[in-house]
């Protein structure tokens, strides 16, 4: 079932939900004067159109171009991926159809294909076709078949922003949840390294204790991830997105 319409010949089926079409949520980049585009914030530190006042994080969700190297993020979470032959395709369960939306459109802006399709318990197998375009971010992750983040592993704004989108969840008034996968057990540490660089610093919850994921407490940690991920997506309900 495709939501995508790229290089698709069958007929479309209906999206999982009631949730507007999906549409990249990605901003389009500054440009300096003289038509330069400009991918970071303004030399100056002012920031213009409709986010002016506001300025953007280093490494935030705005302060880049969209890149196949951002869907690290749903591998930190539970996505996974697959090698054939020379190709690999990436995919991810997701538990609400607002998130199909969302994840279709992420990954139509890095120019890649994407199917859903339901799964047992009310949840949706988001994917992607096999292309070479996903092999580099393979090699990075698997070791023989298993899932592991490479040394360099970093959480970006839009890394953390496609793993919210596939697998977070606020926890009102103070608290987030981020879910792992469940077969992953050599990611968690490495993961809660990177939280903790990027100043997210959780708790790690076992199976027993509704995980494993990591639960990110705190006023000041949920402000920082509000700024890292940027503005909720046109599909997300309000209540599904820090603030």
């Amino acid at each position: 079932m495709s939501l995508s319409g790229l290089g698709d010949t069958g007929k479309a089926e209906p999206p999982p939900a009631l949730f507007p079409a999906p549409e990249s949520d990605a901003p389009a980049p500054a440009r300096r004067r003289g038509g330069e585009t400009q991918n970071g914030p303004p030399r100056n530190g002012s920031v213009q159109g409709d986010d002016a006042g506001r300025q953007l994080v280093f490494f935030g969700a705005e302060a880049a171009e969209p890149t196949v190297a951002d869907l690290a993020g749903l591998l930190a979470g539970p996505g996974e991926v697959v090698r054939m032959g020379g190709t690999a395709r990436l995919s991810v369960q997701v538990d609400a159809a607002w998130r199909v939306h969302v994840l279709v459109a992420e990954l139509a802006a890095r120019g890649l294909a994407a199917s859903w399709e339901p799964t047992e318990g009310e949840r949706h197998a988001v994917r992607t076709s096999y292309t070479r375009v996903l092999k580099p971010l393979a090699a990075a992750w698997l070791h023989s078949s298993a899932k592991r983040p490479p040394a360099t592993f970093h959480l970006t704004g839009r890394r953390l922003r496609l793993w919210l989108a596939a697998a977070g969840t606020p926890e009102p008034p103070d608290a987030c949840l981020l879910q792992l996968g469940a077969n992953d057990q050599e990611c968690w540490e490495p993961i809660g390294v990177a939280l903790a660089a990027a100043g997210l610093a959780g708790t790690l919850l076992s199976p027993n204790e509704g995980g494993p994921a990591y639960r990110i407490t705190g006023r000041r940690r949920l402000a920082r991830l509000a700024e890292l991920v940027g503005e909720p997506p046109k599909a997300a309900p309000p209540e599904a997105w820090p603030s």
